[in-house]
């Protein structure tokens, strides 16, 4: 029986002993772990099958973490896991107190820098660059980022300011999916092998060592020189922007190809002589390896278990908050054709994907570039039209600043259907949905809803279109709607009383936890406790009733699934406190800090959020009074 190289793999320098024939078995072994590994755990699947080649070449020409290797996004990085010491806890990859889906400094010091969000990874590395440079560390930093990320400005901005500085700086831009640079037949292929040979950059680092030292030629003449050069080769080779911004460029390169890989990688380390960043552009294929993710690596980005016999994943629910969503808008967007909806990058994420085909001259999807979108709705708001911009909790984020500059500052109305908020469970810290409600309330004009059901969704997506505010969350949680007790009605109103009305014990809540909080309500009742739940769906600004309906109970508890600063229960119990409540009063939610990867139930049980906590806190006060 064959041995198993990856079982011998405790380091990079490990991979570095391998023979070339090895290389190839510890490639099939990797993407037989990949797949076993995802179809038990979830996880993102195609993007890791095509960077394993590349993954390779870099543990085995560089010298991680001497090295520092970056990697955008980052949830391309379970192989650099694998090769990196991990091997032996890559099965609870993704699982509670396990290994992290994304690159995690605390995790290991080979993974350099955390990333969750893309367009990060060459101003990132750009920074450790410098630093390295003023430290006179010779040490190389290397970005690897997708061309997908290349629809974020912050690309952009780190290519501007990084192109044409003295650091040992390589990025390496992995196309899989859209064309950046056009291969030109022959000529562009042997160029290609002729520029990513080691010797090529030694002769010419040397060429112009020697022509400096020569007095008649000096600066200028080099300088001409070099232009003509850049002209000759513009003429048959097609260049692209990235050496006009002052970039080494190599490629396009078989991203799947060992070997070209390893002799760029090499060529690269050269190029320092020339004092010139580097960026390699390589091709590569989304799922390589595994049939069912190549043919719909859509599917296999970020998928939950499947059968990795056949790539089919077992039959989940019919719905969920984010196809309610987009089925809720497309009814409204069938009566009022001022309606158009934003996506960034997440068509199918946020349920927009029926809306995309029923309207397309209203759909608009610009990429991975959240800012854009909010500036880009402040402008169909001015033109006169309904803008819907749906986006993940943790991605709006990046809005911040142009939510206030853009929308609430020029007095235009725009909805964002702000999805995964709350807990997300197994992507982590860098996903969980956690700041919005802190963030969205401190912008003027700003208005926030947060249902609990399909049906509560559909009542406040309306309101949100036709109400009077400015900027206009409605957000929802991940995943499915929980628990509804028997006979309740969702109310068209800012909140609502379920329970005895005459109950002294109040639990406040909105969103998914409402569902927790009825399961509470019940059990607390078969112990003789009687409780009411005062949900909030307009739950910013709250409403003044609101908080004179809870002032009528002498115990309040208020649990959130967001952070406790600047949170709706931070200003709720603000206003208790303007009325002088003498009663108790408990505000349960995230403590200001991150949050890391495990299911939603085990982490509302951790933050003292599930039914179980709720059920305890209220029974430790009430047995407190009686004491």
């Amino acid at each position: 029986m064959e041995k198993k190289l990856l079982n011998e793999i405790h380091s990079p320098d490990d991979v570095k002993k391998l023979s070339r024939p090895e290389l190839d078995q510890l490639a099939a072994e990797i993407r037989d772990t990949l797949v076993e590994t995802t179809a038990t755990n979830g996880g993102h699947l195609a993007s890791n099958l095509g960077v394993v080649e590349l993954t390779i070449a870099l543990e085995r020409v560089f010298d991680s973490p001497k090295d520092s290797i970056v990697w955008d996004v980052g949830h391309q990085c379970y192989t650099h896991k694998l090769l990196t010491g991990r091997y032996d806890q890559f099965s609870t990859l993704r699982q509670d107190r396990g290994l992290s889906g994304f690159p995690n400094p605390k995790e290991s010091d080979h993974d350099v820098f955390s990333a969750g969000h893309s367009g990060t990874s060459i101003a990132a590395s750009y920074g450790l660059s410098v630093a390295k440079t003023l430290k006179q560390d010779p040490s190389f930093t290397i970005a690897v980022i997708g061309d997908g990320s290349f629809t974020g400005g912050l690309v952009y901005e780190a290519l501007n300011n990084a192109g044409h500085s003295n650091t040992r700086l390589i990025v390496i831009l992995n196309e899989n999916d859209m064309s950046i640079s056009k291969n030109v037949g022959a000529v562009a292929r042997y160029l290609t092998a002729f520029r990513t040979n080691p010797t090529y950059y030694r002769l010419k680092g040397e060429i112009k060592d020697v022509l400096h030292q020569v007095p008649v030629i000096g600066d200028t003449t080099v300088k001409a020189i070099i232009n003509a050069k850049k002209k000759a080769k513009n003429t048959l080779y097609s260049s692209n922007f990235f050496e006009d911004l002052g970039f080494t460029y190599m490629g396009p390169i078989d991203g799947h190809d060992l070997d070209a890989l390893c002799n760029a990688l090499e060529s690269a380390k050269d190029v320092e002589d020339i004092k010139e960043p580097v960026l390699i552009h390589i091709h590569t294929t989304k799922g390589k390896g595994y049939l069912p993710a190549e043919m719909d690596p859509s599917r296999f980005h970020g998928i939950s278990k499947f059968d990795p016999a056949t790539g089919k994943s077992p039959k989940g629910p019919d719905t969920n908050f984010s196809k309610e969503f987009g089925k809720y808008l497309c009814t409204f967007a069938e009566q009022d054709k001022r309606i158009c909806a934003i996506t960034a990058a997440m068509a199918l994420g946020t349920g927009l994907d029926q809306f995309a085909k029923r309207f397309p001259n209203r759909f608009f999807d610009v990429g991975i570039a959240e800012e854009f979108g909010a500036t880009f709705a402040g402008g169909l708001s001015k033109g006169g039209m309904i803008p819907v911009f749906a986006v993940y909790s943790t991605f709006l984020q990046r809005s911040y600043d142009e939510i206030v500059h853009d929308v609430s500052m020029q007095d235009l109305k725009v909805i964002f259907a702000v999805d995964r908020a709350g807990f997300v469970g197994d992507d982590g810290r860098s996903h969980q949905g956690i700041f919005d409600m802190a963030f969205l309330r401190t912008i003027p004009n700003s208005v926030i809803y947060s249902p609990s059901t399909y049906k509560g969704l559909s009542l406040y997506l309306y309101r949100a279109l036709y109400d009077e505010g400015k900027v206009i969350a409605v957000r929802y949680p991940r995943g499915q709607e929980g628990y509804v007790p028997e006979g309740f009605k969702e109310l068209y109103d800012d909140y609502q009383v379920v329970g005895n009305d005459n109950a002294d014990v109040a639990i406040v809540t909105f969103g998914g936890l409402f569902s927790e909080a009825a399961r509470a309500m019940e059990q607390l009742e078969n112990q003789g406790i009687s409780v009411r739940i005062i949900k909030l769906n307009k739950v910013f600004p709250i409403n003044p009733d609101a908080v004179r309906e809870a002032e009528k109970s002498s115990h309040i508890f208020f649990f959130e699934e967001g952070v406790k600063s600047g949170g709706i229960g931070e200003l709720f119990g603000y206003e208790l406190l303007q009325d002088h409540f003498s009663g108790s009063f408990r505000y349960i939610a995230v403590d200001n800090t991150f949050v890391d990867h495990a299911p939603i139930p085990v982490l509302r049980k951790r933050y003292h959020l599930d039914c179980g906590s709720m059920v305890e806190e209220v029974l430790r006060s009430v047995q407190n009074v009686e004491e």
